[in-house]
């Protein structure tokens, strides 16, 4: 059981940075699906521009896993910004200086 306890911290790095990288291929699967729900659209009711607005909810799509990302890795920043051992008293001086 103690093997187990100490696998654990040595596996989350490597999840953290498959998240990370899939997040290329989450951008080009969210345009993919935006394209087929336009040609799906577009086939369905014969009206051309629907296959635009397809690809637009695929853009949003893609834009919203980019900006989900961006808010995780900045929490994360946040974290280790609060952390004492990589603050080295730099934001307690910069507060003080800031109140005056």
């Amino acid at each position: 059981m103690e093997e187990n306890t100490q696998e654990k911290p040595r596996l989350k790095p490597i999840i953290e940075g498959a998240e990370t990288l899939s997040l290329g291929i989450s951008m080009v699967v969210a345009v993919l699906i935006g394209v087929a729900i336009g040609l799906g659209l577009k086939k369905l009711t014969g009206i051309t521009w629907l296959l635009w607005v397809g690809v637009g909810i695929g853009i949003a799509a893609a834009i919203m896993n980019v900006y989900k990302a961006y808010s995780k890795q900045y929490k994360e920043f946040e974290k280790l910004a609060k952390d004492p051992r990589y603050n080295m008293g730099q934001s307690q001086k910069d507060d003080d200086e800031d109140e005056d």
